[in-house]
């Protein structure tokens, strides 16, 4: 697809506005639909009595990525933001205060880590440099060949490094990595601190393939990052990016339909082809907008069973009754007096019988788990702004099952009963285990966000915090395809197609759609010199 285009993309998130900004520096005329207030989707902002809580994203993982991403648009990642490297990058809770299994830091450089893991577990440290480097060597393959590519050709798997790595790579791939680490550490907490990033995967390390152990290089060797002013710094440079390009951005606008008619032609290979977007706007008019190209960067299993006819769905509803999501979440974002110096920028409470934990949230029939392994990101610690004077800023994520039914969250304990208890228990969990017997009496903002916010707020398919789960027969090219396979000139774009969950790739995501519409079927980063 050659020459400029009118495209519509629709959602304002993060991987909406990186598409919308990468089209229009390449000459397309572009504009953005957005159904909410505020652009960010997910990575969204909540301001409150001298608070501001970000609503998702909180690890900056893969800068790179970010990198190159700018590099793109003829920026970089200093010009538009100012990040700040963590140390400790996290602390682990593995009991109640006193227990023999005290906290511990696990820090933003790979030695430190080498001396931990070798202090808790004799022989560990040289384990986890061995880890590491596989790690790396899996990142570094899955970037050059597999990360940037929609699958359209053989290219990504005939690469003389693919072939040489094939047997490790389909060993990888098709053992847990579960299996992967217990088979090289004993100690459950040195476990549990390596699977843990299977969650951020929106899986478990039961369910996740081995190949992303990578995911650990990332943290305990690369090290993990801040926005100063909070993530909607992202959003911000990503709009601001995109408005110079001449990107038009239409929010309180929801798309309520992709316009099509037939193919013209014997020999087309789609049956239909975009002609515009039908949207709604917040005073109830309808309008239609015209395209040549439709990228719809919200939840895909909304763009696919709700604005397109049954006939032209690439993923009907029969696709996503045999998939599998994510986890739900319920969030607590806390406004609390006084300093807690008991908790670091980001926290990990990790349950023992983290097994059970699991196959609550994911197995049939699926139930709230108590006591439930939570992550408390407390980004005071790190920036000024987010928190008055005296006060500590403190974002709680507990997974749940991804089931809007457990309800919708509320401003001062008004949520549903199900969400309120969930966020309850886990500030008592947080209260005792990290030694703030007075962490409840000390709130005085409180917010809750429960599974069926999800749905009203990002249209996300049945309920998850992610969206569908890295597993195996969800991972790489058996990810849903960034293109119809119906009508000509939609694709997509965000966590819920290629490459997967994540900030990193939904920036990727974003050029992969450039790729298409270039015709480029190049693995890999694009060359920015």
């Amino acid at each position: 697809m050659t020459g400029r285009k009118h495209v519509v993309v629709i959602g304002g998130g993060v991987a909406g506005l990186a598409t919308a900004a990468l089209l229009a520096h390449d000459g397309h005329d572009v504009e953005i639909v957005e159904k909410n207030d505020e652009l960010g989707g997910r990575a969204g902002l909540w301001t409150n009595e001298g608070f501001r809580f970000d609503t998702g994203p909180s690890w900056w993982l893969m800068p790179e990525v970010f990198d190159h991403y700018f590099e793109m648009l003829g920026t970089s990642t200093a010009e538009q933001l100012d990040l700040v490297r963590l140390d400790p990058g996290y602390r682990v809770f593995f009991g109640e205060k006193g227990s023999d299994e005290e906290p511990i830091d696990v820090h933003s450089d790979q030695k430190r880590n080498h001396d931990l893991f070798e202090s808790i577990e004799p022989g560990a440290g040289a384990a986890l440099d061995e880890y590491l480097e596989t790690g790396k060597k899996a990142y570094d393959l899955a970037v050059d060949r597999f990360l940037y590519t929609s699958f359209e050709t053989p290219r990504a798997f005939l690469s003389p490094t693919v072939l040489r790595n094939s047997g490790t790579l389909v060993s990888l791939l098709v053992r847990t990595l579960e299996s992967y680490i217990d088979d090289r550490f004993r100690d459950r907490r040195l476990q549990q601190v390596l699977g843990y990033p299977a969650v951020f995967l929106g899986s478990s390390p039961e369910r996740t393939p081995a190949m992303y152990h990578l995911m650990s290089w990332m943290d305990l060797a690369d090290g993990v990052k801040y926005p100063n002013g909070g993530f909607t710094t992202l959003v911000d440079a990503l709009e601001r990016v995109a408005r110079e390009r001449g990107v038009r951005i239409h929010t309180s606008t929801a798309a309520s339909a992709v316009l099509t008619r037939p193919s013209a032609g014997r020999f087309r290979r789609r049956r239909a082809e975009v002609v515009g977007v039908r949207v709604q706007t917040a005073d109830g008019s309808t309008r239609d907008l015209p395209a040549d190209v439709v990228v719809g960067a919200a939840d895909l299993h909304h763009l696919e069973t709700k604005l397109l006819p049954e006939g032209l769905q690439t993923f009907p509803q029969r696709y996503w009754e045999r998939a599998t999501s994510g986890p739900g979440a319920v969030l607590a974002y806390l406004g609390v007096q006084g300093e807690l110096p008991e908790l670091t920028h980001h926290s990990l409470f990790f349950t023992e019988d983290w097994k059970t934990n699991f196959d609550a949230i994911f197995e049939s029939p699926t139930r709230i788990p108590d006591p439930a392994s939570l992550y408390v990101c407390k980004p005071s610690a790190t920036d000024d702004s987010v928190a008055p004077a005296g006060h500590e800023n403190i974002f709680i994520l507990v997974p749940v099952p991804a089931d809007p039914g457990l309800g919708h969250g509320g401003v001062d304990g008004a949520g549903d009963p199900d969400v309120e208890k969930i966020a309850d228990r886990a500030i008592a969990m947080i209260a005792g285990w990290a030694g703030v017997p007075d962490l409840a009496e000390r709130i005085v903002v409180r917010r809750t966000v429960g599974p069926a916010d999800f749905v009203d707020t990002v249209n996300s398919w049945c309920g998850g915090a992610l969206g569908p789960a890295h597993t195996l027969r969800q991972s790489a090219f058996f990810r849903p395809t960034n293109r119809s396979r119906k009508v000509e000139g939609l694709y997509y774009a965000g966590s819920s197609t290629r490459p997967g969950i994540g900030l990193p790739m939904c920036l990727i995501s974003a050029e992969l759609i450039r790729k298409r519409l270039k015709g480029d079927h190049s693995v890999g980063p694009t060359p920015t010199r």
